[in-house]
């Protein structure tokens, strides 16, 4: 990894710097800003940029951990508009057009924690990309380099970033918060498993005639699963959802040029028995290839792997920006800590991947299991897997459980 330089400019000083400003990168150098850190944050995007409703039609589904991290990184009071609050969860399993089983799961009132936080908060892309270029600008700890990019070079004691616009860094850790295809992951020479689906995400929003009352709709059916998420509503749409719906490639092509008023009648079929009244898609559709992947490690020498950089899933339970997230909370936590050592001591990185990388891992085996579970029409299947939904329906201990880990707690 290390690569011979001298360098003709003033070599500042930082912490850590992190390469890409998404949401996970973004959200980490804020929150070591707001606990003292002085953070380098490189991306090659005109952030502003991202604020466009075009560039991202997602909603995320933020974890109440996610919430309390962002609230620490001065993030979440920034957030622009109302975010909707997940009140209630509802598995169910069926086929497009037909009543859904009667077997199903339903995480009520009764398994959120009693002081009434909510399973999650959901928040537009756009929102969260907004709330997070203030916090971004607000912190006096963070140098912003974006648009730029930046050469490594990896010594025993330090890492050199050099930009393209001429500036010259030197930090203790670097970290690779790029994506999928993370450049510092490929020259630290990690080795990464890609797990292909075959399958799209379409992605849109649907305006319905009665509310949502602040529930979510998780529906499998054989050609994947089909998410109903609530949204706030504005002054053209009161009630408003957001849809996350996973179909095999070609059928997934077929679906997402549709029409409008057909597109919108295939979004009916599936919303398994839910009495939303009329129901309308609005504004632009997004449609996104689907797959998992994992690195081998997530860290090398003064080097951290944080987000899509260290692991990918699919969809199915709406986790994997709040596994980004998670791995924020762990390395700022150890990095905060370290504050006055060594930051890229080879002990805590270690420390941080055997923090997050079991979780990481069970949590990409479970979607994948209940991706190739849910994701067909056999009828013993069918009937196996109502059955233990149902299960899980009937044991108010394990709901519990199962709901404290989906939020993070």
């Amino acid at each position: 990894m290390n690569q011979p330089f001298a360098p003709t400019m003033p070599v500042e000083m930082l912490d850590v710097c992190i390469n890409g400003a998404g949401p996970v990168g973004a959200a980490l150098a804020c929150r070591l800003a707001a606990a003292g850190l002085r953070v380098l944050v490189v991306d090659r995007a005109h952030l502003p940029g991202m604020e466009d409703p075009a560039f991202d039609g997602r909603a995320y589904a933020i974890a109440e951990g996610s919430k309390r991290m962002l609230e620490a990184a001065g993030v979440w009071e920034h957030l622009p508009g109302a975010v909707q609050r997940i009140e209630e969860i509802r598995v169910s399993d069926g086929r497009p057009g037909e009543p859904p089983s009667p077997l199903h799961l339903h995480f009520g009132t009764q398994d959120r924690p009693t002081d009434g936080t909510p399973f999650g908060w959901m928040v537009e892309a756009r929102g969260l990309r907004e709330g997070l270029n203030v916090a971004l600008r607000s912190h006096p700890g963070i140098v912003l380099a974006a648009p730029d990019m930046a050469t490594f070079a990896f010594m025993p004691d330090h890492v050199l970033v050099t930009l393209a616009s001429g500036r010259v860094v030197r930090v203790a850790v670097a970290v690779a918060a790029e994506g999928r295809r993370s450049p510092l992951r490929g020259q630290a020479r990690i080795g990464v498993t890609r797990i292909p689906y075959r399958q799209c995400g379409i992605v849109a929003t649907i305006a319905h005639e009665k509310p949502h009352d602040g529930v979510a709709l998780e529906h499998f059916l054989p050609q994947g699963p089909f998410a109903r998420l609530p949204m706030p509503g504005n002054a053209e749409y009161p009630n408003r959802s957001a849809i996350v719906w996973a179909e095999g490639e070609v059928r997934a092509q077929r679906l997402y040029e549709l029409p409008g008023d057909v597109f919108s009648a295939e979004i009916a079929s599936r919303l398994g028995g839910e009495d939303l009244g009329a129901v309308q898609a609005i504004g632009r559709r997004w449609i996104y290839p689907l797959s998992a992947q994992y690195a081998e490690r997530y860290v090398a020498p003064r080097l951290a792997l944080v987000g899509d950089s260290a692991h990918g899933i699919h969809p199915i339970a709406g986790q994997g920006l709040n596994l980004g997230f998670r791995d924020v909370i762990a390395l700022a936590d150890l990095l905060i800590e370290a504050r006055g050592g060594d930051l890229g001591d080879p002990a805590l990185l270690r420390r941080y991947q055997r923090r997050v990388r079991p979780g990481n891992m069970a949590m990409l085996a479970a979607t994948d299991a209940l991706e190739r579970l849910f994701g067909n029409d056999n009828p013993a299947l069918r009937l196996a897997r109502d059955v233990g939904i149902a299960a899980v329906h009937r044991l108010p201990g394990v709901r519990r459980a199962f709901a404290r880990r989906a939020m993070g707690l």
